[in-house]
């Protein structure tokens, strides 16, 4: 893992700054587009609608609903399959009682400060059900990379990510009947479990499996795999941003301030448990990163799937990539610093 990871390509370096343009585009399409079919010749105009929103539909003639979500993020959880060495999957084996205990601080700490927040700030019922969603899900792919770049302990990172991914389908359920409770269908926790095995890791497994069983296909996948799944969540967040442009700009600062203060309190809780847990500063740092990290295309997906009849429970998860990829990577520097790099 620490030899790709030292290889970044431009798109993982600067993966927030790339969230921000596509997801920025993703907001202003009609403007852009509008501007762009007007300067079109004749012919070409004629048969590229003046309609046509790649963010929301799936081809430039159809206006078909966007179905990609689902196999994309299939897509994602596959290329991190590809990407987890033997290695870290012994370690996780062999330090279980670290790894165990790092995942229940983050599916405790991350729902219950979710549902109080959203308590709290007396969010609608569908921002509250978004916010809780983003608690509940594991930790982001990009936390492995901060905490490289924070001089964390990369190994224990990949170890945490890889335990509350196997996890999601058992573990993801019970935190949400525990927060949501009779609010949400019985049948909406037990369809979240099949689509976390389904679509996280399932996926996952059959990565790490195929790169074990073929030399030829990890070196390939090792090439690859960290581009398609960095290419794959940027579209996952942008595909939520242009569904719900119209409600993110008429967004309150409330559910702004909710989600920056889990990111921050997911970030004091995992160096709170760490330090309970007597873990060293590498490790500590890469629980607090994994904790305040949540999987936020996993979140915008499962919320999509499990309450079709609002979109709006999609919006917390793609405002959390953007909050959580800022703060990640400016405390990832300030660590840094703090252990002599320049």
């Amino acid at each position: 893992m620490n030899e790709p990871a030292r290889r970044r390509s431009l798109l993982e370096r600067y993966l927030l700054l790339w969230l921000i343009l596509s997801s920025g585009l993703a907001m202003v399409w009609p403007q852009v587009w509008e501007l762009i079919h007007a300067g079109l010749p004749e012919t070409a105009a004629t048969y590229l609608r003046a309609d046509f929103d790649p963010f929301v539909e799936s081809r430039v003639y159809r206006g078909e609903p966007q179905p990609w979500l689902t196999l994309t993020v299939v897509v994602t959880m596959f290329a991190v399959g590809c990407l987890l060495p033997a290695d870290e999957i012994r370690q996780v084996m062999q330090r279980w009682p670290t790894v165990i205990g790092g995942t229940a601080v983050q599916y405790t700490s991350m729902p219950l400060l979710a549902w109080g927040l959203a308590t709290l700030f007396r969010l609608p019922d569908d921002l509250r059900i978004g916010v809780i969603m983003v608690g509940c899900v594991p930790g982001a792919m990009a936390s492995n990379v901060l905490t490289l770049a924070a001089k964390g302990n990369i190994s224990y990172s990949v170890s945490l990510t890889t335990s509350a991914t196997l996890l999601s389908p058992v573990i993801v359920p019970v935190v949400m009947w525990l927060t949501l409770g009779k609010s949400v269908e019985a049948s909406v926790f037990v369809e979240a479990s099949v689509r976390l095995l389904r679509e996280v890791v399932l996926p996952v497994v059959a990565g790490y499996t195929l790169c074990r069983l073929s030399e030829r296909f990890r070196r390939i996948s090792h090439r690859v795999a960290g581009p398609i799944a960095n290419l794959a969540i940027l579209w996952i967040i942008a595909v939520v941003v242009g569904l719900n442009r119209d409600r993110i700009m008429a967004l309150s600062g409330t559910l702004f301030a909710v989600l920056l203060l889990l990111n921050l309190l997911g970030y004091l809780a995992g160096w709170l448990g760490g330090s309970g847990l007597k873990l060293t500063t590498g490790m500590r740092r890469a629980l607090m990163l994994e904790v305040g990290m949540q999987n936020a295309g996993v979140g915008a997906k499962l919320a999509s799937d499990l309450f079709e009849g609002s979109t709006t429970t999609m919006i917390p998860a793609a405002i959390y990539a953007f909050g959580c990829m800022l703060t990640g990577t400016i405390m990832a520097h300030f660590m840094a610093r703090r252990s002599g790099e320049s």
